[in-house]
Order: C-alpha cells, then sequence, then structure tokens
C-alpha cells in the first residue's frame, strides 16, 4: 500500500474510533491483518466460547480458520469452543485433533466472545447492518458478552445514508450473487426495495451505542475486506 493511502487509513480511522469512543465503543486502528487477528484472539481467554456470524471479511482474513491452524500451545488460549458458522460446536482437544458437534443458532447467543464483521460504519461511530436470518444482529445486540467486529476500512461511509445506500447496492448484490439468491439486485445490481422470496434484507439494524461500555470492540484493518 502506498504511504499517503495508509496515512489517509490512519487518519481516517483515528476520527472512527474517536467516534465510537463516545458511543461507549472501543476502536483500534490495524494496519495490516495480521494486526488484526494478533489483536482480535488477545481478547479471548482460556475456556471461553467463541461464536462467529457469517461474514466474508472473517473469511478473507483467515479468522475463520485460523484458531484451528495454531498449535495449542504458545500465545494463544488453549480448549476454546467456537462455534465457526454458528450451527457447529467445534472443540479443540489437547492432542490438537478437533471435535464437531451440531447445535442451533441461538447457542451462537450464549456465547463469551462473538466475531462479526460490519456491512458499513459511518465516521460518527454508527454500526449499520443488514441481515436475513437475523442470527448475527441479534447477538451484536444481546447475548454474548464481548463482541468483536473485524472491518476493512472499505466499510467506512460518511453518514447512516450512505452507509444504507452502500450496504443495499454494493454489499447485498453480491452477496445475493455470491448465495445464489434470485433477487432484483443478483440481476441488475442495483436494490430494488424488494419483497423477494430469496430476499436477504429482512433486519435493518443502526447500532448507535453500546448500553455496556465497551463491549464492542471495531477493529479497523487498514485494507479492503468483505463487500
Amino acid at each position: 500500500m502506498d504511504t499517503i493511502k495508509s496515512k489517509y487509513h490512519e487518519t481516517l480511522a483515528a476520527t472512527v474510533i474517536k467516534n465510537l469512543e463516545k458511543r461507549q465503543m472501543e476502536g483500534y486502528y490495524c494496519p495490516t491483518v495480521e494486526d488484526a487477528e494478533k489483536l482480535a484472539f488477545s481478547f479471548l481467554k482460556d475456556g471461553q466460547t467463541v461464536s462467529f456470524g457469517g461474514s466474508m471479511t472473517l473469511e478473507e482474513t483467515g479468522m475463520l480458520t485460523m484458531r484451528f491452524c495454531l498449535p495449542i500451545s504458545g500465545d494463544y488460549p488453549k480448549d476454546i469452543a467456537i462455534f465457526p458458522d454458528g450451527q457447529h460446536l467445534a472443540s479443540i482437544n489437547h492432542d490438537g485433533s478437533i471435535s464437531f458437534f451440531k447445535i442451533n443458532y441461538e447457542k451462537g447467543l450464549s456465547s463469551d466472545v462473538y466475531f462479526m464483521s460490519t456491512n458499513a460504519i459511518t465516521t460518527g461511530g454508527e454500526l449499520v447492518n443488514i441481515d436475513g436470518t437475523g442470527n448475527r444482529v441479534a447477538a451484536l445486540i444481546y447475548g454474548p458478552e464481548t463482541v468483536v467486529i473485524l472491518a476493512g476500512m472499505n466499510k467506512i461511509a460518511a453518514n447512516v445514508d450512505e452507509a444504507l445506500s452502500r450496504v443495499h447496492n454494493v454489499a447485498t448484490a453480491q452477496n445475493c450473487i455470491r448465495l445464489d439468491k434470485k433477487t432484483p439486485c443478483a440481476i441488475t445490481g442495483a436494490c430494488a426495495d424488494c419483497l423477494s422470496p430469496d430476499c436477504i434484507c429482512n433486519q435493518v439494524v443502526i447500532t448507535r451505542r453500546s448500553g455496556i461500555k465497551g463491549r464492542i470492540k471495531v477493529l479497523l484493518i487498514g485494507e479492503s475486506f468483505g463487500y
């Protein structure tokens, strides 16, 4: 990344972080995905349960698979129970093997730490998310003791209106194409404010403040990830 863009990301992130703090959320700037991964895992403690919301950012950064590749010894917590997709509980065994168990989406709400991304974040520090099933935004709102959000700098928008437009016309259209949904946006690339049977814009959540100080931690990565 060129020096100017890197400096811009750092400066913009500082503004967002300052405004997140006003809203009782913690913000961090991580120049690289490696920095973000190290910081994200530093929030975990031995014996905690961890759940993940569906996210291309988590997939692209390797967060969904990195824990399984880590050695059981070292600087990272051991024996953490992980819900990789909100449906399967994966237990890390002492010998390094992984045991899987079928669970329900609701189990993610009782996890200690919930990893997710956000569809957009305003420079004023508001989180904007649109969800299909609702399990991701449900965990953001209530349940897990700690919510850790990883987001590329491409997710930042000037205000809520711009953020909503970005989600509807950029993120949702690409997600519908990825999921092979038969929605107008998957066909035209533009939101039609549809009520299609395949619509994934079912829950619109704007998080303007965290009721519990420090519960939501936003890690801004100085790269582009997700849609």
